[in-house]
């Protein structure tokens, strides 16, 4: 279990992910200090919950590249972007409704000083927890952002996806996995899809390329003590193409504040 964050290593291009449960809620707890204290170059923010009139300069880190993608519906999901880098190409939503509508994904292209550029998108998949219906969606998602994936893939595109999947793949990934196996976030068709990605449509793990023991949560339940006693899942990935497996140096989860439900994933790559 990570509690402080490791130091960038010089040329280290530092990206994170984070489901910030609220961005304005996030912001009271601290994020934007600790967005400045742990050296991010790039921020990939889900469950932002604003609407653009909503979103001000208190909420942004001051002479920043930021984008919202914003749900139809007031107080509800959404997906952000902030760089030190300009954003180009920006594009959101992926072409169907349930992704569109709900601000579930955003994405841009940065070209970083060394001139690599990456593609780098901020997704945020359905939750399946709340009822048969939601699950039922969370299916659809799935189904419906695969074929995107595969041709992303087959155009070597640089993606790095940063996103709160909703889904724990391993026994390694939650701490009561046995008596999950029934759970939304842990059923086996979930589990074998993140194996279909990370297998036949060529996509990586980031954090487990470098850290694969147990333990490493990024979601914990607001009941008991569950962030007191690391009962988590690790839901939230960087899921980056094949061929930038190379370029990650070093990974992390950081416990240091409770700007959330989630903790940030951040992952220094060496392009």
């Amino acid at each position: 279990m990570s509690s402080v964050y490791l130091a960038k290593p010089a040329g280290a291009t530092r990206i994170v992910s984070l489901n910030v449960n609220g961005l304005r809620a996030s912001v009271n707890k601290g994020l934007l200090d600790w967005m400045q204290a742990v050296d991010g170059d790039i921020f990939c923010l889900q469950e932002t919950r604003l609407q653009a009139h909503q979103w001000v300069d208190t909420h942004k880190p001051a002479g920043w590249f930021t984008h919202l993608c914003a749900a139809k519906r007031p107080g509800y999901s959404g997906t952000a972007i902030y760089s030190r880098w300009p954003l180009s190409n920006i594009q959101d939503g992926l072409g169907f409704g349930l992704c569109d509508d709900e601000g579930r994904y955003t994405e841009a292209t940065l070209t970083l000083p060394n001139e690599q550029i990456i593609v780098i998108a901020s997704v945020y998949f359905p939750s399946g927890a709340s009822s048969e219906l939601a699950q039922a969606r969370k299916n659809e998602f799935l189904q419906r952002i695969t074929p995107i994936l595969q041709a992303w893939q087959q155009h070597k595109r640089p993606m790095i996806i940063c996103s709160d999947v909703n889904i724990a793949h391993t026994k390694l990934d939650l701490k009561n996995w046995s008596a999950n196996q029934a759970t939304p976030g842990f059923l086996p068709h979930e589990r074998a899809w993140l194996d279909t990605l990370y297998g036949p449509l060529e996509f990586c793990d980031a954090f487990r390329l470098k850290n694969k023991q147990p333990e490493h949560y990024t979601w914990w339940s607001n009941r008991g003590q569950s962030w007191a006693n690391n009962v988590g899942w690790r839901i939230d990935y960087q899921i980056i193409a094949q061929y930038l497996a190379p370029f990650v140096h070093q990974v992390f989860i950081d416990r240091s504040r409770r700007l959330s439900d989630h903790a940030p994933v951040v992952i220094d790559y060496l392009f």
